[in-house]
């Protein structure tokens, strides 16, 4: 029962996602859509960023050896085994890449919900489709 605790970094992963997703999929403003999708692009972040953790492991800069394989075997023939864990720096770097990617694609979205307020006045979901339901109409009754 106690096993499931020991992820609770990919608990959370899953909260955070999840509440995003939630927040994109149930609400019809366009803004609340777009803090959704940050919300969610934030959880996948976390989950990156955890994979790239390792245990009792230091960043990847040069630091003496400490020694990490002290058994008796070893000690004893004076070969102790001095190795350095290192953290994974990839998905550290790939996350900086996805953040800058995450708020160009906000910054975009979010002057997009401004054009769209500009022309039809609403920036609900519901209200957008009625106009152009209307539009359309208009259109068809010309013809």
């Amino acid at each position: 029962m106690v096993e499931w605790l020991a992820f609770y970094n990919d608990w959370a992963v899953i909260v955070i996602m999840m509440a995003g997703f939630y927040i994109m999929i149930a609400r019809y403003n366009l803004v609340k859509k777009i803090i959704g999708l940050s919300i969610f692009q934030t959880g996948i972040f976390y989950f990156y960023v955890g994979l790239g953790k390792v245990d009792n492991g230091t960043a990847p800069i040069f630091l003496e050896p400490k020694v990490i394989d002290e058994s008796a075997a070893n000690v004893a023939s004076g070969i102790a085994e001095q190795t350095i864990l290192y953290s994974n720096p990839l998905p550290h770097v790939l996350i900086l890449t996805a953040i800058v990617v995450g708020v160009a694609t906000m910054a975009l979205g979010l002057a997009l919900i401004v054009r769209i307020y500009e022309k039809y006045g609403s920036i609900e979901e519901d209200d957008i489709q009625a106009i152009d339901s209307q539009f359309i109409c208009q259109l068809d009754d010309k013809k």
